[in-house]
Parts: C-alpha cells; structure tokens; sequence
C-alpha cells in the first residue's frame, strides 16, 4: 500500500507527459492540415474585385418570403423583327467589322465629347440581362477635372506599388510590349471618366439586405455592352481594372458600402498622334467549337 502511494505522483507524471505528447502531435496535424489547405498568398489580389457571387448574407437580415420583387409580373406578347438570310448575314458582318475596328487606346484627346452621347450608350448598357433582373450596377460618370485629377492620384499610388511589389516579374514583364505603367495621364484628359460599380447587394425598403443573384457575372456583361456602344458612337477606352483602388474611390466618389468597383473606362476621342500595339485576334477556328 506505501509503495503504491509513493508511486502514485509517477503514475500521474507520465499520464501528464503522455496527455501533452499526444495534444502536441494533434494540434501539428491540424496546422500542418491548415497549412495545406490555405489558399497561396496573392497580394495582387484587390478585395473588391473578387467576385461577389457567393456572397452569403446573415441569416438574421435575409428576408426569405421577400425580395421586394413583384410576384405577378405581367407577362405580355413579344414581337421581334425577323431579317431575311441575306439580311442577317451582312448584318451581323457590318457589326463584326465595326467592332473588330475597337481597340484599347491610352492616347485619349481633351476634346469635348456630348453628354447625351453617355447618357445614350449609358443606356444602352442598363439592357443587359442580369440575374433575377436586379440590376446590379452603377455607373458614375465623372467629368469634374479636380475629381478626375484625384481619381489619377490614387490611381497611380497604388499602380506604382502593384508594378513594383504586387504584381510579380511575370506579369510586369507581359506588359511591356504594351509599353504600360502606372503612369495614367489619360485619367486628367479625357472628358469623362466612367466607373462601373457591382452591387454585391441591395436594400429592401424595410432595412433588409436584398440578394443580387450573380452580380459579378450581370454587370460584366453590362460592361462588355457599354464597349458595343463606345465603339458604335466612334469613342475610344482602355479598360482599366484599377487594382486595390476600390475603397479609396469608392469613398472619393461618396458610393454605399454595398458597391464595389469592378472597372474604370476613360472615354473620349483619340489624339491625332495616338498609337495603339500592333497586334493580332485569334481566327475563327481558335476560338469557336463546332459540336
């Protein structure tokens, strides 16, 4: 009985040690798990325009009986205007031949350009097809030369360091042929600048959050519309995916938390002496698959 009270204190000893070796190896396993699991680091990567898809709201503030979406649509006749063969052929090559013509210009002019020509093709990107019809975009058009000169500084601050820091040997040297940097001097002259904006949400009437079904994906293609519509009415873009620039501009430009920037397109005219890169689309046969 006194051996087996002076042992005790040694039996609880290496009960203590081997409870700690075996807590030590599962908490390895877990961090080595962890580890492995985690997506690598991108620091390129701007929070904003990540895509807003799979945003997954608080159960408290979804409000699953309503949208604010009107159940009884009226749903009425569609009449479409039909070409004939011939018609649609030389058509859609007209169409083809006017946006092959489209090209990404950083040489833009200080020339006046009409408003109503924007608000026209501003228009014409509102048809998009989004999901659910939520419509989740909008479109600030700034054409103040001190915001527009504020909208280059932030810019450029944040360019320099994604050249220098973010954006890694690889894809600084890509662009080089292009002969891009951070400088933007297009962003001060041309006459307006428009910043496309994704609403990764929107607000019921009554405080709740409401979702907006695929936004990334509606206001892409919003986007790719508004391009149509430049080159249609003889303007020229770059389009410039401004990386880590969100909030800033977002605060600039006094946007709600909800929108998020997905792209900012300067319009105008081109320079007399504007030079775009010499190069070349894939053919038909590189790009379209016949089943």
């Amino acid at each position: 009985m006194a051996l087996f009270s002076s042992l005790t204190p040694v039996f609880i000893a290496i009960i203590c040690v081997l409870v700690g070796v075996i807590l030590k190896k599962t908490n390895g396993e877990k961090q080595k798990y962890e580890t492995k699991s985690k997506p690598p680091s991108r620091p390129w990567v701007d929070e904003d325009l990540k895509d807003g898809t799979d945003h997954h709201l608080e159960e408290e503030e979804v409000d699953e009986d309503w949208q604010g979406l009107d159940e009884n649509v009226a749903h009425v006749p569609f009449f479409a205007e039909r070409y004939s063969e011939a018609e649609m052929i030389k058509r859609s090559q007209m169409f083809y031949e006017l946006l092959n013509k489209r090209r990404s210009v950083r040489f833009l002019s200080d020339e006046p350009v009409p408003r109503e020509v924007i608000d026209h093709v501003i228009r014409t990107a509102g048809t998009s097809p989004s999901g659910a019809h939520t419509e989740p975009w909008t479109f600030v058009v700034v054409q103040d030369p001190y915001l527009k000169h504020k909208i280059r500084e932030i810019v450029e601050e944040e360019e320099e360091i994604n050249y220098k820091k973010r954006m890694g040997d690889r894809w600084v040297n890509d662009l080089k042929r292009l002969r891009t940097n951070w400088i933007k001097e297009y962003l001060d002259t041309a006459p307006y600048l428009i910043l496309i904006f994704k609403q990764v949400y929107g607000q019921l009437p009554n405080g709740k959050k409401k979702t907006h079904y695929y936004n990334e994906i509606s206001v892409s293609i919003a986007c790719g519309i508004l391009l149509a519509a430049l080159q249609n009415a003889g303007l020229y873009t770059v389009t410039s995916t401004p990386l880590n620039c969100g909030p800033q501009l977002r605060v600039l430009l006094r946007r709600p938390a909800n929108e998020k920037l997905l792209l900012l397109l300067p319009v105008g005219y081109p320079r007399k002496d504007a030079t775009v890169p010499a190069l070349t689309r894939k053919p038909l046969e590189d790009i379209m698959v016949v089943m």
